[in-house]
């Protein structure tokens, strides 16, 4: 029977993005820790590593870094914060984003900027899968699906597209400035969108989505492969 020590090693936090590795060291993306054998804890959207200067035993000090992580997910207010959280083989991958003021604004302006690098051409059918939580004091409430909105699956984004944008039509700026396609296929490549001001519209929004602090995870897929998954984490103020 395998001790419940070397099961921690290799325990991960799905809800909370934490993972403990082989060799006592616990990290998001790629961080990892400075000194070996000793685990450590990046904040999920935070560029901060905190040591766990708990006991030597090792499955409790795997343990205590893993309960951290979720803590501090729990506890994470305000602040607007991204992460890629699919595994290495998708092609599609965020390199930056950048999104101000925060919080958002509704109505107000948004500026963005964000760099994309896909390995792989995306096209029909291409399914978006979120889930939208909603900070209720420290506790997160995953959101319904009501009239397309909260945690919902979009199972056709190119026709969503071809709605919004009418196919023959340029797409709207600053897109095409930078070259950045509006329409299926995505052709594989890179993909940059220097700092760009929207007007965010006076939408009536549901009370449920008001105010408040938010995660959101996006999962882009194709025919059940995973191409894509980024975390989010904003918050809104509606005047």
């Amino acid at each position: 029977m395998v001790g419940w020590a070397a099961q921690l090693r290799g325990l991960h936090c799905a809800r909370w993005g934490c993972r403990v590795a082989p060799g006592n060291t616990a990290s998001t993306g790629s961080a990892a820790a400075s000194r070996q054998g000793e685990p450590r804890v990046m904040a999920w959207g935070h560029g901060l590593l905190r040591p766990n200067l708990l006991g030597e035993g090792t499955g409790a000090r795997l343990f205590a870094t893993c309960l951290w992580q979720a803590r501090r997910w729990l506890l994470q207010v305000g602040g607007f914060a991204w992460e890629n959280c699919g595994d290495k083989r998708d092609p599609v991958v965020l390199q930056s984003l950048s999104v101000a003021p925060d919080p958002i604004s509704i109505p107000g302006s948004l500026r963005v900027s964000a760099a994309v690098k896909s390995g792989k051409s995306m096209g029909s059918p291409l399914t978006a899968a979120l889930v939208v939580e909603k900070a209720l004091g420290d506790l997160w409430i995953q959101l319904p699906c009501i009239d397309q909105l909260g945690s919902c699956t979009y199972n056709d984004v190119c026709s969503i597209l071809d709605e919004l944008i009418p196919p023959g039509t340029p797409c709207p700026e600053p897109l095409l400035t930078y070259g950045i396609p509006c329409h299926c296929p995505f052709k594989a490549g890179s993909y940059s969108l220097p700092a760009s001001d929207f007007d965010v519209p006076d939408v009536e929004l549901p009370s449920w989505m008001t105010n408040g602090n938010y995660r959101v995870r996006v999962v882009v897929s194709n025919g059940g492969e995973e191409l894509s998954c980024v975390k989010l984490a904003f918050s809104l103020h509606s005047h």
